[in-house]
């Protein structure tokens, strides 16, 4: 018999109503102060951190957190990094992370898994140690938070052999993507990433950067892999979640042609310095609105909720000359260079 005053399991009826509460409260918060996750992923140490302290100076914490990624056993404390928003922030949990291997996709796994950790984190954006925001914290925010789309670069990769035949049944070729690493997830995507236990030990055992990829003018047949151009497209394809992204990446980088005559068809991310930095290479940047994806003949206008918007919020790769020039110029903020001098402010 039930007894008077109870709740299905023994639960009195005001302890019952009091968890309810407190769930709508919790619900609440999270749906009207939605934060954004940046996830950096680095070497060591965040050489650009005197310009995230810019931009995170006058945001308001309770709409952002910081995870850190760095090799293992780096601690971010005042004698390691210019900018108090980032100690402590590392992950206790790290690994070493080698290019062209599954270890680069597991750290970013590792970030997606803490960070989802906080009910409040709904957007997730990923970063690399020479990213620099191309807009101040409302305008980056604002935009994240709008749209109710991941930013995954993602695209058919019909010219390069990377798909391994190996991968069946458990990738379909015709499930195989390509894309720039650098995303930006919504939460229900994050946590398909981080659940994940069947692409990702698939990839580790057949998605590998081989002699080949290293030595391009040797024309012999290989399947040339790099886990983290392909990863998240491919498993969020595979989970139908296409239809649920802008497939683009937010994050601009400018590729150069190899200069060696055995490796024409390469291509590197450049690096910016000094020189190349200012007002009008920005604005240059900043004016894209649109993406053509050669190998699916597409051209894809970036949108926020049906509307034309700046395709790209952050940049890389930028050197500590680079970014010093564009702050010290308030091309991209208000900042002092003298600061730089006195690592405590």
């Amino acid at each position: 018999m039930k007894k008077k005053g109870l709740a299905s399991g023994g639960i009195s009826l005001s302890a019952w109503k009091l968890h309810v509460i407190l769930v709508s409260l919790t619900l609440t918060i999270v749906l009207c102060n939605p934060k954004v996750a940046f996830l950096f992923l680095a070497r060591r140490h965040l050489p650009l951190d005197f310009v995230w302290k810019c931009f995170f100076q006058n945001a308001d914490t309770a709409n952002y957190s910081i995870y850190i990624h760095s090799e293992p056993g780096f601690v971010f404390n005042e004698s390691t990094t210019r900018s108090h928003f980032f100690h402590d922030r590392q992950l206790k949990n790290s690994i070493k992370v080698s290019w062209g291997e599954a270890s680069m996709i597991e750290a970013e796994r590792l970030l997606l898994e803490e960070a989802l950790k906080d009910s409040a984190n709904r957007r997730f954006v990923l970063l690399s140690e020479s990213c620099i925001p191309l807009y101040n914290f409302s305008y980056i925010y604002t935009y994240l938070t709008t749209s109710p789309r991941s930013f995954v670069d993602s695209f058919l990769d019909k010219k390069e052999r990377r798909y391994n035949p190996n991968m069946a049944p458990y990738i379909p070729m015709s499930k195989w993507r390509k894309g720039s690493q650098w995303i930006t997830l919504i939460r229900k995507h994050a946590e398909v990433v981080a659940a994940d236990d069947v692409v990702f030990p698939v990839f580790k055992m057949f998605c590998k950067v081989c002699i080949m990829m290293l030595f391009p003018f040797l024309k012999q047949k290989s399947h040339n892999c790099i886990p983290d151009e392909h990863y998240v497209q491919t498993l969020l394809t595979m989970h139908d979640g296409e239809g649920e992204l802008e497939r683009r990446t937010i994050t601009y980088t400018e590729w150069k042609q190899s200069a060696s005559n055995m490796d024409k068809s390469s291509w590197h991310p450049m690096t910016f310095s000094f020189a190349d930095t200012g007002h009008e290479k920005i604005k240059r940047i900043k004016d894209i609105d649109n993406v053509y994806y050669h190998t699916e003949y597409r051209t894809e206008w970036c949108h926020n909720n049906s509307t034309l918007v700046p395709c790209f919020l952050f940049a890389r790769k930028f050197s500590q000359g680079a970014a010093m020039h564009l702050l010290s110029e308030g091309v991209i903020s208000q900042f002092d260079a003298s600061a730089l001098m006195d690592p405590t402010t």
